[in-house]
């Protein structure tokens, strides 16, 4: 799930007041797109820098609504421990983990930050869910202290990463005149590349359960739709800001390289998923087709054993 800066970003540009901010002798941005410009701090004047924006913004809505299918179908099947990896959701919590560190050491833009929490947050639901119904499918009887615990642990995670994004938001805005140092810059790319390493390494475990189990039952698909969806209008969003850069180009493929890497690798992976679910229900309606027939043959076995 790439949060790497949007695409067009302008460091030298001042937040939009109309005038010039005086003593920072930054260029004012006249021709900027105005919600751009208060939503994001990003001066866009022309139609490539925009495409990219929106369509960096479209990203960012895919991978905020990505989980949630995941969410309601392990709440309605109750049975996670069965149909997801362990090893699928550990390495998606940590290249969001790496991730929000590589945004926050480049410091990227705090909409991107707070999403970046946002992933964290919902990667920590999709672990409780897995780990409350394995305990309670495993256990004979019923304990209702374990659904209390499971709402506690959820309430206690919602409000730290409510206050973290809070803080993170606050500190970035006060902090946006002093410069990032280099290590700490080259640190937060080497996490970039960790992420991108992660987000390629989730898919191989979901894919192994899903061939050893023969089914995709329990997975939404949605949850690698809208993930298709987000890595492929980001690696859009970097390409459509290409022909617009006033700088080198190559530069800035290489800054947004390890985001790319992780974006694209995934969508490739995600459609090797996609074979899976279409191949195993079609072997899972085939099955039920046939189950369906038996019932039907059945009496006449029985007249013929009778006579």
């Amino acid at each position: 799930m790439a949060t790497a800066r949007f695409p067009g970003k302008n460091a030298d540009v001042a937040p939009w007041n109309g005038s010039a901010t005086p003593g920072l002798h930054r260029p004012l941005c006249v021709n900027g797109t105005p919600w751009i410009l208060y939503l994001l701090e990003e001066c866009v004047d022309n139609v490539w820098e925009y495409s990219s924006v929106v369509v960096a913004l479209v990203s960012m809505f895919c991978f905020l609504l990505s989980t949630l299918p995941q969410v309601y179908e392990a709440y309605r099947n109750g049975k996670v421990e069965e149909a997801m990896s362990f090893g699928f959701l550990f390495f998606l919590f940590s290249g969001d983990l790496t991730n929000f560190a590589g945004s926050y050491l480049t410091s990227q833009l705090p909409l991107q930050i707070v999403t970046g929490v946002f992933y964290i947050f919902t990667d920590m639901i999709l672990i409780s869910q897995f780990v409350y119904y394995k305990i309670k499918n495993s256990s004979s009887s019923k304990n209702p202290l374990l659904k209390w615990l499971c709402f506690l642990w959820c309430s206690v995670a919602t409000l730290s990463l409510l206050a973290l994004s809070k803080f993170i938001t606050e500190k970035s805005s006060t902090s946006d005149a002093q410069i990032t140092t280099k290590s700490v810059e080259i640190t937060g790319y080497v996490c970039g590349y960790l992420a991108s390493i992660f987000y390629l390494s989730s898919r191989f475990p979901q894919m192994y359960k899903n061939f050893q189990r023969q089914s995709t039952e329990g997975t939404s698909f949605m949850l690698f739709a809208l993930a298709m969806m987000g890595n492929g209008t980001y690696g859009l969003s970097v390409i459509l800001v290409l022909p617009a850069l006033r700088d080198s180009k190559q530069t800035f493929i290489i800054k947004h390289l390890a985001w790319l890497i992780g974006s694209l690798g995934v969508l490739v992976l995600d459609f090797f998923v996609t074979a899976q679910f279409i191949m195993y229900r079609r072997k899972n309606s085939t099955k039920n087709s046939t189950l369906i027939n038996l019932p039907e043959v059945e009496p006449l076995l029985c007249e013929e054993e009778e006579l």
